[in-house]
């Protein structure tokens, strides 16, 4: 009579461990270039190298990941406009503002055009929740814009105004980079652009050689 062999138990091991930045980094290129309906969940997998358990305990479903690399690119490609304290003047500001903008759109080491004013702008009914949060994403932004250039402007309303100006040029400069437009375009329309905000700049000058 022969005996099988117990069969010896290995200890669990530890689970793969990855780079999350690196993960979101890959995740956030293919969103960014492909948008959230032209991506797969297999596509997604193979760019950050990592099996379908590791991502969604990290991340989260499909929406869930597109949220999250939303958000790296926002703190990685967006972040502060403390840079805009250099300027003196409201056209300083708005200069400064706009072509450091018009450089990010085209930069070669990423994706062309600005991922969150670019993504979602039509998608399927069943990503309605997506598209409200990326509707919220921008609003926020041009929050922020209002904020960043309150104190060139008189008031608050035209600090609003002014947001929504520069947003939508920047909402337009990036349906230009995607399709192809130089930086040396993207400069030329941008200086068309500044001539309008010489009346407000002067009302400004104005009104604080009143006070």
């Amino acid at each position: 009579m022969t005996f099988m062999k117990k069969k010896e138990r290995r200890p669990p091991g530890r689970p793969r461990s990855f780079d999350r930045e690196a993960a979101l980094e890959s995740a956030m290129r293919l969103f960014w270039r492909h948008g959230y309906d032209g991506v797969s969940y297999q596509q997604l997998m193979e760019a950050m190298q990592v099996t379908p358990p590791t991502v969604y305990a990290a991340f989260g479903n499909k929406a869930s990941l597109y949220k999250h690399t939303l958000d790296h690119y926002y703190c990685t490609r967006v972040g502060s406009m403390s840079y805009l304290d250099a300027a003196g003047s409201l056209a300083e500001a708005a200069d400064l503002f706009l072509h450091s903008t018009a450089k990010a759109l085209v930069d070669p080491e990423g994706e062309r055009g600005c991922m969150i004013n670019v993504g979602m702008l039509a998608s399927h009914p069943d990503n309605a929740a997506l598209t409200q949060d990326l509707v919220e994403r921008r609003a926020r932004f041009q929050a922020n814009i209002a904020q960043a250039f309150r104190r060139w402007v008189p008031t608050d309303e035209d600090a609003a105004k002014l947001a929504r100006f520069l947003n939508t040029m920047l909402q337009g400069m990036s349906v230009q980079a995607r399709n192809g437009a130089t930086l040396e375009e993207l400069n030329e329309t941008i200086q068309y652009a500044l001539h309008g905000l010489g009346p407000l700049d002067a009302a400004h000058s104005n009104d604080q050689l009143a006070d």
